[in-house]
């Protein structure tokens, strides 16, 4: 049975997360990013365990940069990571005016309903980079039947506020620890020619293999490849990323080859989006911890 006083935290968390969103959603936009931002760097300043672990992380990816030079990255990550959890308050806000916002190249766009046009649906692989909540939202509004596989909360309050919001973007999720039932859900939405959202980039307890991240082997989950073995779907890479001047660009690009080495190639194509935009992914994750255990035998 959960400790009592785990079960009293998240009895308090919650109202206070719905108070917190209502209020930040009620911000001029601007102003709720600058708040976002102060308040990363308030957490970088707080939390010393998952600002070491970012630290460490950035290390292991730019070992050729400083000490100081990767703190800085760190605090730049942590203050995005607070603009990106901000601005989501803003989703239903913004959502009107999505495609403006968030801008995708129609070349991109049409590339994709081609690929659709085909009938098997499409495996649509991501990572925790930027603001990936918008990034859904954003194809749902282009029209597209957009399906998100995301891993099931052991706290079903806040499991039930994530799935509301992203119902009120039109997009449907389903929890990858449903089992069967979860696998019967993603092979009827890619047989009725759905778009599937995969986030491939951290560690967790699903099945998948080791490949090289940031040099270093990382456990990587294979539903993708696995996917795309099985149903001949094919596979699609997208990144959104903050602008300069405000708001967010999306690319989107096909995965060319073959379904078999899928992971270890999608697996590097994360990364060098990550190389490219380093504040933009969430350093604090343990995102080496299996392959630690494993050379470690526990």
């Amino acid at each position: 049975m959960e400790p009592l006083r785990k079960r009293l935290r998240r009895a308090a968390r919650y109202p206070l997360l719905r108070a917190a969103i209502f209020l930040v959603g009620l911000l001029p936009l601007p102003l709720a990013l600058a708040l976002g931002a102060a308040f990363g760097r308030l957490a970088f300043a707080l939390a010393r365990g998952e600002r070491r672990r970012a630290i460490e992380h950035l290390a292991v990816a730019f070992p050729e940069r400083s000490e100081a030079e990767r703190a800085v990255m760190a605090r730049a990550s942590f203050e995005e990571l607070g603009r990106c959890l901000f601005e989501a308050c803003q989703a239903q806000r913004l959502d009107a005016r999505l495609d403006r916002y968030v801008r995708w190249p129609e070349e991109e766009i049409a590339a994709l309903r081609a690929l659709l046009a085909e009938g098997r649906g499409g495996l649509f692989v991501t990572g925790h980079v930027g603001n990936w909540e918008l990034l859904a939202r954003r194809i749902v509004r282009e029209g597209f039947d957009h399906v998100v596989v995301t891993r099931e909360s052991g706290d079903r309050r806040l499991a039930g506020m994530i799935e509301r919001f992203r119902a009120r973007g039109g997009v449907r999720a389903v929890g990858r620890g449903s089992g069967m039932g979860a696998m019967r859900e993603i092979l009827s939405a890619l047989r009725r020619g759905a778009l599937l959202g995969l986030l491939l980039d951290q560690d967790t307890r699903v099945q998948g293999i080791q490949v090289p991240f940031f040099g270093r082997l990382a456990h990587t989950p294979v539903v993708a490849e696995e996917l795309a073995s099985r149903t001949g779907a094919p596979i699609v890479v997208g990144f959104i990323h903050r602008e300069p001047g405000g708001g967010h660009r999306l690319h989107t690009e096909r995965l060319e080859g073959p379904a078999e080495g899928a992971t270890a190639r999608l697996t590097a194509r994360i990364e060098a989006e990550i190389r490219g935009q380093p504040r933009d992914w969430v350093w604090m994750h343990r995102r080496w911890k299996r392959s630690a255990e494993l050379a470690t035998g526990r």
